[in-house]
């Protein structure tokens, strides 16, 4: 893994090294432009890595859906592999940890594998292989996590590993303290998250906490709110639930209820409980003291060139990546895929959003939202799948009541299928209830604020 940060502080006549202030500056303008500058492309705003994998995606189109089912099934024969013949490749280190599973995970691998199987060549019960189950996972979902967390994580270290995580961290750290009480570094998490995609944020996070620069709170609250979906995940939504000409509207109200929720959620339990623990085989890495004695900027950049002195070279920097890039193809791809399926075959060919959505019904009547009945499923199913409330949305007459879904289904930020099946493969200690506690909280405070936004300003 990554080099460690020195944890004694810097003095005010440290001097800034030149060939160590180099080597932070290049590869985080790299990480910087590859990661959270927008551009305008066409119709839509992306960003650097976002147009690489569109690039990737487009080169091989069709061929996606046959790659993704290859990769699932190489990933439960890897597996099966270590677990019954034990070679000495998978004795120790990441890849014992990536192969060496428990049967509940090795369990969701061999479904994930069977799922894309079935759809992909059509045999099988058609709750798995409809378009809208099984299809969506492979023929929407899969390609673009393909080349999206191809790119993300080959290039992620440009954005981690060369101190630009230190600089802004410590000129934000204040704020950030008092406002979420976080560290300043979890600043770039969700710039990561708001550019890019929100499942960049939590792999950012994720390896932050292994790393010992958050502590098990920290990386908790950070994931589970901060992670929210892209400006161009947003731009879908919109177009799909037909209220594009209100974009601007739509997002200025999804950043203040989701700022506010980031705010009062993790004050309250299970967040509020976590304990500030630091991943046990690496400890804290991270130190925050008072930085009376020097300058705020020149402090920021004395940690940053610290941590670039220590950054790892080409040959480790490869294998970083290419370990990142297995580890989320063999281990996190089987997970989303079978737990994606299950909750789309839950909320499509039963009735359970439907049953648990009652008590919404009378809660949006008393919001003032037209056509509460059938806006009601569509509060909750984003806990299986981020895409869904919209999905649902699409049958409903009044654009006020659209634009209400649409916002909400952004400020969840919880949705299982992607973030939440990333959350729970990660070392960090997070369980499935806490995850769903968390959603129901971000409902319930995000929900009256958005309806609140949208009969006073905008309808």
């Amino acid at each position: 893994m990554s080099s460690h940060v020195q944890l004694d502080e810097p003095s005010a006549d440290e001097p800034i090294q030149r060939r160590h202030l180099i080597k932070f500056l290049i590869p985080s303008l790299i990480g910087v432009l590859l990661f959270l500058v927008p551009f305008q492309v066409g119709d839509t705003i992306n960003i650097g890595m976002g147009l690489m994998a569109d690039g990737l995606q487009t080169l091989l189109g069709a061929a996606l859906p046959a790659i993704a089912t290859v990769v699932l099934c190489f990933s439960v024969v890897a597996t099966l592999y270590a677990k019954l013949v034990n070679p000495a490749w998978a004795k120790s280190g990441v890849l014992n940890e990536m192969f060496h599973v428990g049967p509940v995970w090795l369990g969701m691998r061999i479904l994930g594998a069977l799922f894309a199987l079935m759809t992909f060549f059509q045999v099988g019960p058609e709750f798995v292989t409809a378009s809208f189950t099984g299809g969506v996972m492979l023929n929407d979902l899969a390609p673009v996590l393909l080349t999206f967390f191809f790119f993300a994580a080959l290039l992620l270290p440009f954005l981690v590993e060369f101190g630009f995580m230190e600089f802004i961290g410590s000129l934000v750290r204040k704020p950030f303290r008092v406002i979420f009480n976080l560290p300043g570094r979890s600043a770039i998490d969700a710039t990561a998250s708001w550019m890019g995609s929100g499942t960049v944020g939590v792999l950012i996070t994720t390896q932050q906490y292994e790393q010992g620069y958050y502590n098990g709170r920290e990386a908790s609250v950070i994931a589970s709110n901060f992670s929210v979906v892209s400006i161009a995940f947003a731009l879908l939504v919109t177009s799909f639930v037909d209220i594009n000409h209100l974009f601007v509207q739509f997002y200025f109200t999804v950043v203040v209820s989701g700022l506010i929720a980031a705010v009062i959620v993790p004050r309250l339990p299970p967040l509020s409980r976590k304990a500030n623990d630091y991943y046990e085989p690496v400890g804290c890495q991270i130190s925050e003291k008072p930085t009376a004695k020097i300058g705020l900027l020149r402090y920021s950049l004395l940690q940053a060139t610290r941590r670039a002195a220590g950054a790892p070279g080409p040959r480790e920097l490869a294998k970083l990546a290419l370990l990142n890039v297995m580890d989320i193809f063999l281990a996190l791809l089987p997970l989303v895929f079978a737990i994606g399926t299950v909750a789309l075959i839950l909320a499509e060919f039963t009735p359970l959003f439907t049953w648990l959505s009652y008590p919404m019904v009378p809660v949006l009547e008393l919001l003032r939202i037209p056509e509460a009945e059938a806006a009601a499923p569509a509060t909750l199913v984003g806990f299986a799948d981020m895409f869904l409330p919209a999905v649902l949305a699409t049958n409903i007459e009044s654009e006020l009541t659209r634009f209400v879904i649409a916002c909400l289904s952004l400020t969840q930020l919880i949705y299982m299928s992607e973030i939440g099946a990333l959350l729970l493969k990660s070392k960090i200690p997070i369980k499935l209830w806490e995850l769903a506690a968390i959603f129901l909280l971000r409902t319930a405070i995000t929900l009256p604020i958005i309806a609140f936004m949208a009969h006073a300003f905008f309808f």
